[in-house]
């Protein structure tokens, strides 16, 4: 049986008003959940209470959840909207990151290779590059940023990722694709790349 299989139970359950499978879901999806938005929001602790929030909304509309996509999609959503409504609430835009945290770094396939490369002048290039990066997806118009962020950051498929924002495949590709161009022209001059080749 496949996890959307298993989600799918556990949903029914909670359905049906078994607490415990919630918790279930919960526990399995609050560390995932949680680093999506961390993407969106610094504060650790504010990170908590938004996640904490988009479980009690997932809760209360879990009765209208027919299972039309993977219940971790819906829930993304859901914590994407929280997150969406408690910036704009704060007066705040989402941030955007591009740094791998330790445990990226140790799963990353070229991580020897960076490891490697440690001289000031490569550390500054990188710096340099992921201050573009960042400055540059901060200033993406939402959908464009959400889409990039729920792609290259979070590893979801277009399928998700449309079903996330709630528009054709096309679009999100669409999205991707114009983010993706207006970072690499932002990047040229660091990198040196003709306008034929992105990086």
């Amino acid at each position: 049986m496949g996890d959307r299989e298993i989600d799918q139970q556990l949903v029914e359950r909670a359905q049906r008003g078994d607490k415990r499978a919630f918790e279930m879901l919960v526990v399995k999806y609050q560390r995932k959940l949680t680093r999506l938005l961390s993407r969106f929001i610094r504060d650790s602790a504010e990170v908590e209470d938004v996640a904490q929030e988009a479980f009690i909304k997932a809760y209360r509309a879990l009765p209208s959840f027919r299972g039309d996509s993977a219940f971790y999609t819906w829930l993304y959503r859901i914590g994407i909207n929280t997150a969406k409504n408690y910036l704009v609430a704060m007066g705040r835009r989402a941030p955007t990151t591009t740094e791998f945290d330790s445990e990226d770094a140790e799963t990353f396939e070229d991580g020897d290779q960076l490891r490697d490369v440690n001289t000031p002048e490569a550390e500054l290039m990188s710096k340099q590059i992921a201050n573009t990066v960042n400055e540059t997806m901060q200033a993406l118009p939402e959908e464009l940023r959400t889409a990039i962020t729920l792609r290259e950051i979070e590893g979801l498929s277009y399928e998700d990722i449309a079903t996330i924002m709630n528009c054709p495949i096309g679009t999100v590709r669409s999205r991707i694709f114009r983010a993706r161009e207006t970072i690499a022209e932002r990047l040229r001059p660091l990198l040196g790349t003709s306008k034929d080749k992105r990086w």
